[in-house]
Formats: structure tokens, C-alpha cells, sequence
């Protein structure tokens, strides 16, 4: 079939052009936080009772490098309990100097007096991260219990020894730091998978 001189030069045009490459399926979502962080806050913030864990993720085996629970006696003033928060965490921070901080979602309570407490503490414990310049991300607790145990309403006894397990410790950590180091977890399997929901970064 004979074609015009203009239509040649149209088809000479478009072979010279640069292609456009195909684009990815998952473009615009990169693995979670986008870089591999190596050393992980997890954080379980409450007045009476605020569970940190550090750990430092490899496969197969991360290891830990700290626990603890920020405990808090009842007959302390609240404004007392979040001095005690934010400088144990500053002291937390300084010593392992982790990149990401991942805290446990929101969970509201039906006690509103109860939600407004455990709003302080958590206030108090995310403004001494953020001083920190660390990257912080939020997950349900929901979602953690799929990740560590694979059932989205565990038992903490369960998490507890699923933790134990996972960073071969001797014993179970307390209940407010084993959730910590669960959150910990959780960031660090996360990472370099692709997720159609990205973490929800604070």
C-alpha cells in the first residue's frame, strides 16, 4: 500500500522518539517507609504503664537490644507520670538512637476520662520521639496480634511468648513491653514488602 511523503516522515518521527516504558503495578507505593530501618523503637504508650522495646532487625533472627516498662504508681500526680515518660524515653533514645518509632493505633475507649488520660500519655511519650527527629508510624493493635501471633484478637499472654520465641529470650517480657517489641516486629517483617496500605506515619 503506498503511503505519502508526509505519513513516511510521521512514521520516521515516531521510531526515533524515546519509548515510554510500561509502568509498574505498585508505583507510588514503595516498601514500607521506603528504606530498611535497622534499628526499631516499639512503643506501647499508657500512663501507669508505657512498654518500650528496641530491637535491631535482621533475618532471620533480630535481636534485642532493650525492654522495659515505664511504670508509674497510682499515687503519682498524671503530670508526674509524663515527666517520667518523656525522660526515660529521652533516655531510651540516646542510648540505642533507633530511626523509626512504631506506636500502637488509638484504641477508644468508652470511658471517655479513661480515652483523655491515655491521650496525655501518649502526647507526652510522641513529642519526645518527634524531638528526636525519629520517623514515627502507627499501627492497630489488631493488625500487630495478625502479624506476631497470625490472629487478630490474641491473647497479650500469647504475644508475649510468640515474642519470646521470635527474639529468643529466656523468658517472656512483661505484657507492656512485650506488646512494644511486638510493634518492633511487626515494622521490621513489613519492610521491604510492597502494601496497597501504606503505614499511617504521624
Amino acid at each position: 500500500m503506498a503511503i505519502t511523503p508526509q505519513q513516511f516522515k510521521q512514521i520516521q518521527e515516531r521510531l526515533r522518539a524515546p519509548r515510554r516504558m510500561a509502568t509498574a503495578v505498585f508505583e507510588g507505593t514503595p516498601p514500607v517507609n521506603g528504606s530498611s530501618h535497622q534499628v526499631i523503637l516499639g512503643l506501647d504508650p499508657s500512663l501507669r504503664g508505657t512498654g518500650y522495646g528496641v530491637i535491631r532487625w535482621s533475618r532471620p533472627d533480630p535481636k534485642t537490644m532493650a525492654h522495659g516498662t515505664i511504670s508509674c504508681p497510682a499515687v503519682w500526680a498524671r503530670s508526674r507520670c509524663l515527666v517520667k515518660i518523656v525522660q526515660v524515653l529521652r533516655e531510651v533514645l540516646k542510648a540505642h538512637q533507633p530511626t523509626v518509632c512504631i506506636v500502637e493505633g488509638l484504641f477508644y475507649a468508652q470511658n471517655l476520662q479513661t480515652a483523655q488520660i491515655m491521650g496525655e500519655a501518649r502526647g507526652a511519650a510522641l513529642s519526645a520521639i518527634a524531638e528526636a527527629g525519629v520517623e514515627i508510624y502507627e499501627v492497630a493493635p489488631r493488625k500487630v496480634k495478625q502479624a506476631i501471633v497470625g490472629y487478630g484478637a490474641a491473647q497479650k499472654f500469647a504475644v508475649a511468648k510468640m515474642v519470646q520465641r521470635m527474639l529468643r529470650l529466656s523468658e517472656p517480657p512483661e505484657p507492656d513491653a512485650a506488646d512494644a517489641l511486638a510493634l518492633a516486629l511487626t515494622h521490621g517483617q513489613a519492610q521491604g514488602r510492597y502494601a496497597l496500605q501504606a503505614p499511617k506515619r504521624l
